[in-house]
């Protein structure tokens, strides 16, 4: 995707971590990006003066995701430009532990974040997006959707959920789409520090993580989130739609 075609993209969960880093190196490249998020970020609306906009929208709400949509605030993000890409990276790891620990509140909304508002995101992108011959959906996903972990049953069966629908998705031949669900690795974000507040009777493979983070084994948001970004602006993006981030060898 090369700098000089008018390009468009928009990202979820912008306003922090993995998200932030993808939507700052998008714009970097030349990228016009939408972040939608509940919360802004006024760092990346000062560095890039008029190439951002945000829109506040609750990804854990079906109903305000349906309305944001029915706004064509999206159509309008994406539509005028030559090429479109999705990033749905917005997740949150709540609730961590077994079933009887898990509050069925939070169960509901982990799968409306994780989930939900993905898939009526990437419905809605496309149907946005019908003239264009380049249009890419990149789902954030993890090693949890492919690996069992015990206390980690919301979080692994949504992250699994993205794969799937991405293996699915591509399998529809839609005119000019490439999708795929990309785990990034472990990074050092938010929900990295909400693992290691966690316990290990709600999550026995806490010492590991805990162990990552003081071994400074933990790579930056900036690091991945750059790195995701040259994966999904490739030629390659897509040619697998379940991929790992650490096979990915620029050219």
């Amino acid at each position: 995707m090369s700098d000089t075609i008018e390009a468009a993209a928009i990202v979820t969960g912008h306003s922090r971590g993995i998200g932030a880093a993808v939507a700052s190196g998008l714009l970097a490249r030349g990228v016009r990006v939408l972040g939608v998020s509940r919360h802004g970020n006024p760092e990346l609306v000062r560095r890039f003066p008029g190439a951002v906009r945000e829109a506040a929208v609750d990804l854990g709400d079906p109903d305000a995701i349906t309305d944001w949509i029915a706004s064509g605030a999206l159509r309008r993000a994406v539509g005028d430009g030559e090429r479109a890409v999705l990033v749905n990276n917005a997740g949150v790891i709540q609730p961590i532990g077994p079933l009887e620990a898990q509050e069925p509140a939070l169960v509901g909304r982990a799968v409306t974040v994780n989930v939900a508002a993905a898939f009526m995101l990437s419905a809605a992108f496309i149907q946005a997006t019908p003239a264009l011959a380049d249009r890419r959906i990149l789902h954030v996903s993890s090693g949890a959707g492919r690996k069992s972990y015990a206390g980690w049953s919301i979080y692994c069966a949504t992250k699994a959920a993205l794969d799937h629908h991405a293996r699915c998705a591509a399998l529809d031949s839609t005119p000019g789409l490439r999708i795929a669900s990309v785990a990034p690795g472990v990074v050092d974000t938010e929900m990295q520090a909400e693992i290691r507040a966690s316990t290990n009777e709600r999550f026995p493979d806490r010492p590991r993580f805990v162990a990552m983070h003081d071994d400074h084994a933990l790579p930056s948001p900036e690091r991945t989130g750059g790195k995701l970004v040259e994966y999904l602006l490739s030629e390659v993006f897509g040619a697998e739609p379940v991929f790992e981030l650490r096979d990915f060898v620029p050219a």
